[in-house]
Parts: structure tokens; sequence; C-alpha cells
């Protein structure tokens, strides 16, 4: 089966008020060509969780800068002025999260795991509504998976199926994500049939994939 569609037909994937997990770390291995249909299409009041929201100008940010996000799941916003202006002036609610903490909730989102026990936040605001359990001498706080509408991912290459490789640090979170959604769309830098991909570089089967974009830059 041929999973190759436009950037167009993607599109229809993304709806208002949709939750949607975005890979990348500061813009690396986050899927321009499905970013910038998204700002074209204007679709609004979206949850986004990602590991933070990039730059202005980059990724993520620009989905920010345009205001069509109405909620953020993220572990940092440091490198984006517009997320913190956003959020202090109460257009824009950021949860943040420890990005340990954000990266295994997400993989047991893709696991069907209920949640999973951490000493990460105990003492700070971090434990604020969270269930305590204390095991032996030492506490925990109870977290819960984290799933999607639809996940975005960016892959370096993709075969005609699904299978995709990541280079280098581009990898990041996109290999969890695409575990994580209900729809998972991939833009992807060059396809290629299948078996053109050594199968030990395949770090996201195919069977995670419902549609690829080619294109990305």
């Amino acid at each position: 089966m041929c999973k190759v569609i436009g950037i167009d037909e993607a599109m229809e994937y993304i709806k208002d008020g949709m939750t949607i997990m975005i890979g990348g770390f500061m813009g690396v291995g986050t899927p321009k060509i499905l970013i910038e249909g998204i700002l074209k299409k204007g679709v609004k009041d979206l949850t986004i969780i990602a590991n933070d929201t990039a730059l202005p100008d980059k990724g993520v940010g620009k989905l920010i800068v345009n205001k069509q996000i109405k909620k953020v799941i993220t572990s940092h916003i440091g490198l984006n002025p517009e997320t913190g202006r956003q959020m202090h002036a109460k257009e824009l609610e950021v949860e943040l999260i420890p990005q340990g903490t954000l990266a295994e909730q997400i993989r047991c989102g893709g696991a069907g795991i209920g949640g999973f026990l951490t000493a990460t936040g105990v003492g700070t605001i971090v434990e604020e509504g969270k269930q305590k359990m204390k095991i032996g001498d030492n506490e925990y706080l109870l977290e819960l998976p984290l799933r999607a509408d639809v996940a975005l991912i960016r892959g370096s290459i993709a075969d005609k199926q699904g299978n995709i490789s990541y280079n280098a640090s581009t990898r990041n979170f996109n290999p969890l994500m695409a575990t994580a959604a209900d729809v998972v769309l991939a833009g992807v830098e060059r396809i290629v049939e299948v078996g053109e991909i050594d199968s030990n570089y395949v770090m996201t089967p195919g069977i995670f994939v419902n549609y690829i974009v080619g294109g990305e830059k």
C-alpha cells in the first residue's frame, strides 16, 4: 500500500480544536512542510504537545506567533519570547512538564501503559493536582500517559509504505510520537521504493505511519 499523499490531502486530517503532537527539538526534526500547511489552512484552538516551542520564526513557534494554539504541553519555552508573552497575557495556556517525564508520558501513551511513577517533581509545584504515592521510604508522583488526535513527524528517508529513517538528532521525539496518536503524518525529505532502506536503519516501522508527504527540506 502506497502511503504517499499531497500536502492538501494531509491537511484534511487537521481540524480546529485537535490535540496534535509535533516532533522536534528547537525546531530540529520538526516537519516544516506540515507546519506550513497548518499555517496556510488557518486551523485554530489547537492543543500542541511538543518538547519546546522553538523560535518565533521556526517550527511550532510559527503557530504560536500566528495564534493558532490555545494550549501547549511542553518542557521548555525559553527560546520563544512570544510564548511567554502570550502566557502572561493569558492568551495561551502553557503546561510545563519536565522533559524526561514528557517523553515517558508519550511512550506510555503509545505502549498502552496506564501511567508511571517518578520522583521528578516531588516537593515542587510539579506535584500540584497529582496523585502521590509512597513506596518504601521514597515518594513518587503518578504521571499519566499522553496521546493525540494527530502526530506530525519528520523523516529523512521513507519508503512508500511509511518505514522511516532519521538522520542524527532529527530523530529526537519523532519515533515516540509516531506511536501515540490516532493518525500519524510524516513530512519526509526523500521517498524511496520499498526495500531500499536497509531494515537496520528503519527507526519507525510503517505500521505506525498513516501517510507521508514528500518535499520536506
